[in-house]
């Protein structure tokens, strides 16, 4: 099945691109939730038109997500935990914690876009990525504190 991304999928496409996809992925994911379009003939004739508008909406949401970033990019995030006699933490800093430690200082963020491998374990400072897309990302500094319990 052919179809036209409208907006860009991750391990697919970028917005415009004609892609090829299983027909389950297509009807199922992709046309419902807007991010492609059937490759009809129509469709195909008007692929110009719909590059040229979705390169303004990418323009667009590109400098509204860099000036997301660069206020983030300033950003550092302290969040206290408990520790133990040996000075182990009890628990895990996971990105819901960043997410809401960001809330506290009035800098609403989506918790899926922060990207860690795992959930931080160790107590000090540690270099945390915020990806807002595929090509605009920042690191953020996320200060974990330990409290003797």
């Amino acid at each position: 099945m052919q179809i036209i991304l409208t907006k860009d999928v991750d391990n697919l496409g970028r917005a415009g691109e004609l892609v090829r996809v299983k027909p389950g992925y297509g009807r199922n994911y992709l046309l419902p939730r807007g991010l492609a379009l059937l490759a009809t003939k129509s469709n195909l004739a008007q692929l110009d038109h719909h590059r040229r508008e979705i390169a303004s909406q990418q323009a667009k949401l590109r400098t509204e997500l860099e000036a997301k970033a660069g206020k983030l990019k300033e950003a550092v995030v302290s969040i206290p935990r408990k520790i133990g006699n040996e000075g182990k933490m009890y628990g895990s800093v996971s990105t819901k914690d960043i997410s809401e430690a960001l809330a506290a200082q009035n800098v609403e963020l989506d918790r899926r876009l922060i990207k860690l491998s795992e959930p931080i374990k160790l107590v000090g400072e540690h270099e945390v990525e915020v990806r807002f897309s595929a090509d605009v990302s920042v690191s953020i500094k996320v200060e974990i504190i330990g409290v003797p319990a």
